[in-house]
């Protein structure tokens, strides 16, 4: 299906990638496809006028692979905005990519200072979803 379709199919579906390269990107749609995966967070500054969209509570976007190509359609159940250093252990689990909250925290203070930087105190967009329809795109390369 492509991502015409899928946005008359979706209307106000916006669009967006997992992570930062391809290796990441496929990692977390195979985390999601496994029922693993059900919560992302980025960092609010990269949203607004001049970033990426907002997410939505009951708003249904397109996660795409690394290719442009659609991967997932998945809905926003609920949105938060938490600085960094409070996150909690039920959050960094519910994103799947590490065992503990401390590993958690690694990995993404690694990804923020790729990504524009990092600070304990900064604020992030978390955002939980539920998988809506999954397109089942092999991303080529892999």
């Amino acid at each position: 299906m492509s991502i015409t379709e899928l946005k008359k199919t979706y209307p106000g579906a916006e669009t967006f990638k997992f992570g930062d390269s391809q290796e990441l990107s496929d990692q977390l749609i195979a985390l999601i496809r496994a029922g693993i995966k059900t919560a992302t967070c980025g960092a609010l500054r990269d949203f607004g006028e001049d970033g990426e969209a907002m997410p939505v509570p009951g708003r249904r976007d397109i996660a795409l692979n690394w290719d442009d190509t659609p991967a997932l359609v998945i809905e926003t159940v609920q949105v938060t905005i938490t600085r960094f250093c409070d996150v909690q252990d039920d959050f960094a689990l519910a994103e799947g990519e590490n065992e503990d909250l401390a590993g958690w925290q690694r990995d993404h203070q690694a990804y923020f200072q790729r990504n524009g930087g990092f600070d304990p105190e900064m604020e992030l967009v978390c955002e939980r979803f539920k998988v809506i329809q999954d397109l089942d795109n092999t991303p080529t390369g892999t």
